[in-house]
């Protein structure tokens, strides 16, 4: 019984530390967006990288979409979330994001772009 016990808690606080490992950032998109193939809407979005891919989760509908990545390591820590971004007619081109807090840049591959 002991054991089982042992074996629960040691599951439940693995988990937790799997679960804690994953931090978001807020992201705010004003005008329709395209960051890499993944198209955005205007809204308020919750940013989570892992494994090479950036996932946007919208706050108020909490749809989301994923798009490949690379990641940049800067000198300094961003003091806060960034987007990079260029706007073409109508739609923002997110290049890519400077995570707050960390040393990390997010760089987005945008097949559609043709370079300048």
């Amino acid at each position: 019984m002991i054991k089982k016990s042992l074996l629960l808690v040691g599951f439940v606080s693995a988990c937790s530390l799997a679960l804690a490992a994953t931090k978001s950032y807020d992201v705010l998109i004003e005008q329709p967006a395209v960051a890499g193939a993944a198209k955005l809407a205007p809204g308020e979005y919750k940013l989570t990288v892992e494994n090479g891919t950036a996932t946007f989760t919208n706050v108020r509908t909490k749809a989301t979409v994923s798009a490949p990545v690379k990641l940049e390591t800067a000198k300094r820590k961003y003091e806060r979330t960034a987007l990079e971004a260029a706007t073409e007619g109508k739609t923002e081109r997110v290049e890519a994001v400077e995570l707050g807090g960390s040393t990390t840049k997010v760089e987005f591959g945008n097949a559609a772009h043709s370079g300048m």
